[in-house]
């Protein structure tokens, strides 16, 4: 079974960085994009950044400024670099793959606070 898992959230204050990270493992098939989206506490889940194998990446306006996605393919893991933290970023921040044969695998989410 493909294995999402992500660590680097916490809690910091405004302005402050956070590096999350995100390893796919026991994947059969090669991963197309790699995303990162996020869950505030009665909102509904939304897209925060996306990159595609060999392809662009995609940021939300509320982050593109602020915010840097990136991936290593040799280890199959996606990094978001968020800088310049606001207490509206506070989520969980989920990490989703899509395998070449379009099946998504969601990670279990990592919180990230942040405090004004």
């Amino acid at each position: 079974q493909v294995q999402l898992v992500e660590s680097g959230g916490g809690l910091v204050q405004a302005g402050g960085s956070l590096r999350l990270s995100c390893k796919v493992s026991k994947n059969k098939f090669p991963i197309t994009t790699m995303g990162w989206y996020r869950q505030a506490p009665g909102k509904q889940r939304e897209l925060v950044a996306t990159v595609t194998k060999n392809g662009p990446t995609n940021l939300a306006n509320s982050v593109k400024e602020r915010f840097t996605i990136s991936r290593d393919y040799a280890v199959d893991t996606v990094y978001l670099q968020m800088n310049s933290l606001k207490p509206e970023d506070t989520a969980v921040y989920y990490c989703k793959a899509i395998m070449w044969t379009g099946t998504e695998y969601w990670g279990q989410g990592t919180q990230v606070t942040v405090s004004s």
